[in-house]
């Protein structure tokens, strides 16, 4: 993590796996927030299944992702067995971080050999911005064929702890900018990332999520949301829908357990069809299932497969 006080480095910048460090952070701003108390009067209906059958609309299969974290040890292990289980599954697309050791070219070749195809991957943009190096990711982007390049975190300073000065989010929402235009000229659409730190109050009272959609340009700089981490920051997913509407291309598809843990998707609290009823109005593009914890023990690299499995069918069989 770079020692300065401007703004940190993301750990996901080069390889996922360090993604751990966000967990071990994630309890910091909204974790004392019972689930119930975020989920509010929903929270009695909003137990996974509880959208099917309400409705005629359906997540689009096609739309359907996945992303490739979930399965980090599996593809460690077996980068082909994987990629090709997850084609047998239903899946079409994916949603890469990093290139488990493979170069961009050799990553591509293991996708195109299980008719796979990435259209999303997370990179985090250089902190400081280093135009030369991110030219190289987007590059590195397009070899393996995204459509959306997204960047996958922020928010704790060189001590690990939640950043509250609002200049650093400014500082940050400049970068986006411009490797969001950067993007653009490469082909590539730009997203951001949230987790939850976003939502820490700020020391002018607002949130960094403010600041970043107030100050990035909807034209470059679109949001990847992620359900549970809203809920975990103690925000209605519906709600920041609301207030950027069509800026919230992708979803990042989580349950949550009784405990503001983990959950494969319909076995938690959140009611998924609640959200995805504005879809429209968000904008969104791609339904990517996601679970942080899935090789993490005790859970192990089987388990993973399991989440993608039943995340799959869970939004094959949803109606809202």
């Amino acid at each position: 993590m770079e020692q300065s006080t401007r703004r940190s480095e993301p750990p996901e910048a080069s390889e996922p796996v360090s993604r751990r460090g966000v967990l071990r952070a994630a309890t910091v701003s909204a974790a004392a927030v019972g689930a119930a108390g975020l989920f509010g009067a929903s929270a009695a209906s909003a137990s996974g299944g509880s959208s099917h059958g309400r409705g005629r609309r359906r997540v689009p299969l096609d739309r359907i992702s996945i992303q490739l974290y979930t399965l980090r040890d599996q593809l460690a292990a077996d980068l082909p067995g994987t990629l090709a289980a997850l084609r047998r599954i239903g899946y079409r697309r994916v949603e890469h971080a990093g290139f488990v050791g493979r170069t961009a070219a050799q990553f591509r070749a293991a996708l195109d050999a299980a008719g796979l195809r990435a259209t999303s991957g997370h990179t985090g943009i250089p902190q400081p911005f280093d135009a030369d190096a991110w030219e190289r990711a987007l590059a590195d982007a397009n070899v393996v064929g995204c459509r959306k390049i997204v960047h996958p975190w922020f928010g704790l300073d060189s001590a690990g702890q939640p950043i509250r000065d609002p200049q650093v989010y400014r500082a940050l929402a400049r970068d986006l900018n411009r490797a969001g235009r950067m993007a653009e000229r490469a082909g590539l659409q730009f997203g951001y990332h949230n987790h939850q730190l976003e939502f820490v109050p700020l020391t002018d009272g607002r949130t960094g999520f403010e600041i970043l959609t107030g100050e990035t340009d909807p034209r470059l700089v679109h949001f990847e949301l992620d359900l549970f981490w809203a809920w975990r920051g103690a925000r209605d997913p519906v709600d920041l829908i609301q207030a950027n509407r069509g800026r919230i291309r992708q979803v990042h598809v989580k349950d949550m357990d009784t405990n503001a843990s983990f959950a494969d998707l319909g076995d938690g609290l959140i009611d998924f069809g609640r959200i995805f009823a504005h879809e429209r109005e968000a904008g969104i593009e791609e339904y990517i299932v996601e679970r942080d914890d899935a090789g993490t023990p005790p859970r192990t690299p089987a388990d993973a497969l399991d989440t993608a499995r039943v995340g799959f069918d869970y939004l094959a069989s949803l109606r809202y």
